[in-house]
């Protein structure tokens, strides 16, 4: 089963500025390339919804490594799947 994927404005804003430094920084492609990775990792999780693990704070939170440096957090809700935040695993977040 398919689950149906619900994308936060938090997640949204985050994917936005990286992307943004990624194409100032490093340009288009390399931030096409981030954008893909993003997506193909969401179409896993729309069919194995349950493969991120489990956080420490909160019981149905999981993250998922998109990159070295980028981790996803969601959770599953019914037949849903919300994408809550997309977090710098350095120091430095890009526009907090």
């Amino acid at each position: 089963m398919a689950y149906k994927i619900i994308f936060k404005k938090r997640f949204l804003n985050r994917v936005t500025n990286v992307l943004s430094y990624l194409e100032n920084e490093w340009g288009e492609k390399v931030a096409s390339n981030f954008l893909d990775t993003i997506d193909s990792r969401i179409e896993l999780l729309k069919d194995h919804p349950f493969s991120g693990a489990l956080t420490r704070k909160s019981k149905n939170i999981r993250g998922l490594h998109i990159t070295k440096h980028n981790r996803l957090y969601y959770k599953v809700e019914g037949n849903k799947i919300f994408i809550l935040n997309l977090y710098d695993t350095r120091k430095k977040n890009y526009g907090k």
